[in-house]
């Protein structure tokens, strides 16, 4: 008896544990509801800079829950995020965190869980929200698995066809919920009347201001002998007018520093270091004495930048002649260094497999590099987007399976690409618009029939407006108009 008892002991340990571990992506997603109500883009509408933040740390989150789901995958490299958190309680924990005016914190915190259910607990930790909802998952139990133990069979959610409800008469709550939506979003022409007197107000006091950050720009630029200044996120005109002033003041106290600046792209984004395209980066959070410490490194970039080159030639006739691009719209931004090791770490792999490519089999193809990603993958835009650790067969014939189409995906974007173009010129000129423009997250196959719908029924709006194609309706700061692509009529 003692045996038995023991026996059927170790067996429920074992039945909490494989529990506790293996935690779904749908209850992970039901978990961490509460974090993406405090951190979703659409509620940082009036706030440009902290919504991209948001958009790509969601999105390199979400590569990682993804890969802790594959199997063979026993450890992720770890993922450094930060989210601007919006306070949705009444009470404000000021001694932990630093609120901001504007209602939401910034939190930053690393992630390198191996389960699970231990990154969704590092999250929500992370962000000072609640965990009580995740007491079953902490249990190892779960509504399923209570009544699959109990003797009842598996429990699974009725899922009707739609003829059950058309035969019935009874309402579809799917369509109840897709008309809810569609009902929550206004109309662009309803939308357009409540926010153009906004707009217009905003934009006519901006103009001062992109008349300075033009100037600034252009006199940086000759001054320096600089070949551009970008910027990696959409600040506001105010923002990026104090940033080029910082730069000024820095190119008057050190003028010697700054020599090495001469024919060097600029780019003010969240961290300071030369880039994985080349370019020079200014952290916004940075001092000038940063700043002039990076540009006295500058000429020691260039052997790093040489052996950047030869190693993406080298990866790219190791894939069969493909291109290993970089592309700074789709990807984290990574440091020069980063993108080094990210190269070295791949040419290894692929020096390690016994089918290679045959030579020039694969030319005209493109190739992006993910740290984060467990297994290789084809983007909608045609490259491949290549993990740095994979099984070289598992690669060899993901790229040969999928190459036709990764042929076919470029040329149809090249195509769209060009109607696009078309469809903008068109309506800037019919809609007297000052500015058409897109958010990076949208794409061609979703500006096109936003293009054509504003030809078919153009809004009235004032001439000289600047519209912003994006995900949901927001009046920028300096008065540019955001309406979502899929627009209702």
């Amino acid at each position: 008896v003692s045996l038995f008892h023991r026996a059927d002991c170790s067996r429920r340990v074992a039945a909490q544990l494989l529990q506790k571990r293996l935690l779904s992506g749908a209850e992970a997603v039901n978990a961490l509801r509460p974090f993406y109500f405090a951190v979703h883009p659409d509620f940082f509408g009036q706030y440009p800079r902290e919504r991209e933040v948001n958009e790509n740390s969601l999105k390199r989150l979400n590569g990682y829950l993804e890969n802790l789901q594959k199997p063979g995958v026993h450890s992720l490299k770890p993922t450094r995020l930060t989210f601007y958190v919006r306070d949705t309680t009444a009470e404000k924990d000021a001694a932990q965190h630093e609120i901001l005016n504007s209602g939401f914190r910034a939190v930053s915190f690393t992630l390198q869980s191996r389960d699970m259910r231990s990154a969704v607990l590092d999250v929500l930790r992370s962000c000072s929200l609640s965990t009580e909802h995740m007491q079953d998952v902490k249990a190892g139990v779960c509504p399923d698995t209570q009544m699959y133990g109990a003797g009842i069979p598996f429990y699974r959610p009725i899922k009707w066809d739609k003829t059950f409800y058309s035969f019935t008469g009874s309402q579809d709550p799917e369509q109840q919920l897709d008309r809810a939506r569609k009902a929550g979003k206004p109309t662009l022409s309803s939308w357009l009347s409540s926010n153009e007197a906004t707009a217009t107000k905003k934009l006519k006091d901006s103009l001062p201001r992109r008349a300075e950050l033009k100037r600034l720009k252009k006199e940086l630029c000759q001054t320096l002998g600089l070949a551009d200044i970008r910027w990696q996120r959409s600040w506001g005109v105010a923002h990026r007018c104090s940033l080029l002033q910082s730069l000024s003041r820095l190119s008057q106290q050190s003028p010697d520093v700054l020599r090495h600046a001469r024919g060097q792209i600029l780019i003010f984004t969240d961290r300071s270091g030369m880039s994985a395209a080349g370019h020079v980066m200014l952290g916004t959070m940075d001092v000038h004495h940063q700043w002039a410490k990076l540009f006295e490194r500058l000429p020691g970039y260039g052997g790093l930048l040489l052996r950047v080159q030869g190693l993406r030639e080298r990866v790219g006739q190791l894939l069969g002649g493909m291109q290993v691009i970089y592309v700074e719209r789709l990807q984290p931004v990574l440091t020069l260094e980063e993108h080094h090791s990210t190269l070295s770490a791949l040419q290894k792999s692929l020096h390690s497999g016994r089918t290679p490519f045959h030579p020039h089999s694969l030319q005209g193809l493109r190739a992006m590099l993910e740290n984060d990603r467990a297994g290789p993958a084809l983007h909608q835009l045609g490259h491949f987007v290549l993990p740095t650790a994979c099984e070289p067969l598992a690669l060899h014939w993901f790229v040969r399976t999928n190459a036709q189409e990764a042929r076919r995906r470029m040329r149809r974007q090249e195509e769209l690409e060009a109607e696009e173009r078309g469809l903008v010129l068109a309506c800037l000129e019919r809609l007297s618009l000052g500015r058409l423009y897109k958010e990076p997250s949208v794409t061609s196959a979703q500006m096109i029939p936003c293009c054509r719908r504003l030809m078919e029924e153009p809004p009235r709006c004032v001439p000289g407006l600047r519209l912003c194609v994006s995900h949901f309706y927001s009046v920028l700061q300096d008065g540019d108009l955001c309406i979502p692509w899929d627009w209702r009529r």
